[in-house]
């Protein structure tokens, strides 16, 4: 029997906002606000990204080695989860609780400032460590705030590096190495994504336009997420707790780059998820797609779905035009908008408008894009999937539920 993984708490730091019910208005609202022009990160022009603008907490004292923006985010989605991390360290000890996190720019930004600094002044200065890039300094940085002593690691998949944690905490869950395991996804917007991005032609001119026939690439985001996970029991939380009910990974191995066209991973991360929750295709009430508006994800992505859900697919929508692809976090922060999602305490539950011109590729299989008058009421949302596409053929897919589902 599939061993179902409770949330008990979240903790959010995103372009749509800091709190559960400022950033569940503004996805149901679809709003694209957050969006803003910035002339700083591409070189020698103007792009569109999803800066978090809220401020953002200091990092202690005692852990100013880990001090960057990217450790920030993190900081202030840790901060949200902080009574219930004290409550199970005094119910299960410090070394029973792991921690599990994505990301795929750690602290890069805070080495080309340094690195500009560098190169104006001979040397690095006083505030800098390497360490503050590295990928592994994000989960001993939380790990270190909450004095935990359990297992602590970091993956970095591209992105599906944040939606691949939930499969680790899982499997430390059920290995019973663990009581309780903290898992998310950061990434902060940084120089090096943006160009290298814009390098391989993927980022978009304007606003990104996901399954449009205009479409032209990406937005890059930023925040962070937080989740902590234990083994779902009769007794947890209420009937409105939102569980991790089924998991799927892959690796196609297609192309350094490139999806496999037909999106042969993506089908099997998704059958995959639906076996692990033993649950039919036809269950699912809404995707969270991929959706990045490049056209290969696109065109691969609407294919896939179409495989696995036939002719009749769920409601589904990209939400990276309202925050765009924060990369090693997408998977983590696209799992929160899940999560908010079916913790609407109603009985008419509203899904996120998919945003785009409204041209929808027709050398792509058609499927059933929310539209922004359709999304305000939607009469049955126990099931919903997440899916994360990464570089290099890594593919996850998660799937929750509320309880009793």
């Amino acid at each position: 029997m599939n061993n179902r993984v409770a949330i008990t708490q979240i903790g959010l730091c995103t372009p749509l906002g800091q709190t559960p019910e400022q950033v569940l208005a503004r996805l149901i609202a679809g709003d694209t606000s957050a969006m803003q022009t910035s002339d700083s990160l591409l070189f020698g022009q103007s792009t569109l990204v999803a800066p978090v603008t809220e401020s953002l907490p200091t990092i202690p004292a005692a852990l100013t080695q880990f001090d960057c923006r990217n450790n920030q985010l993190l900081l202030a989605a840790a901060l949200q989860i902080t009574d219930t991390v004290e409550l199970a360290k005094q119910t299960y000890g410090a070394d029973r609780i792991g921690v599990v996190l994505g990301t795929s720019t750690s602290g890069i930004a805070k080495g080309e400032l340094a690195l500009a600094y560098r190169n104006q002044h001979g040397h690095f200065p006083a505030d800098y460590h390497y360490f503050q890039q590295e990928l592994g300094s994000t989960s001993d940085f939380l790990r270190q705030l909450f004095e935990l002593q359990g297992p602590s690691y970091t993956i970095s998949t591209a992105c599906s590096s944040s939606a691949k944690v939930f499969a680790s905490a899982k499997r430390l869950l059920e290995a019973k190495l663990c009581d309780m395991v903290i898992v998310g996804g950061i990434d902060s917007l940084c120089q090096l994504t943006v160009n290298g991005f814009h390098a391989l032609e993927s980022v978009s001119k304007g606003h990104c336009n996901p399954f449009s026939a205009n479409r032209d690439g990406i937005n890059i985001g930023e925040g962070a997420a937080l989740f902590t996970l234990t083994l779902a029991t009769d007794n947890t939380a209420n009937e409105a707790c939102v569980l991790l009910a089924g998991i799927g990974e892959s690796s196609d191995a297609h192309h350094m780059s490139a999806p496999h066209p037909e999106g042969a991973g993506a089908i099997a991360a998704m059958k995959a998820a639906l076996r692990d929750a033993q649950i039919s295709a036809q269950d699912i009430d809404y995707i969270n797609l991929h959706g990045t508006a490049t056209p290969k994800n696109d065109a691969m992505e609407s294919r896939a779905v179409l495989s696995v859900f036939g002719d009749t697919p769920p409601p589904a929508s990209s939400t990276k035009p309202l925050v765009g692809h924060t990369l090693g976090a997408a998977g983590a922060i696209e799992a929160a908008f899940c999560y908010l999602l079916l913790s609407q305490h109603n009985h008419s539950f509203a899904l996120p408008p998919h945003r785009f011109d409204g041209q929808q590729d027709p050398q792509d299989p058609s499927i059933a894009l929310v539209a922004p008058m359709q999304c305000a009421e939607h009469g049955k949302l126990n099931y919903v999937m997440s899916n994360s596409f990464a570089f290099g053929g890594s593919n996850a897919s998660l799937i929750f539920c509320r309880k009793g589902a």
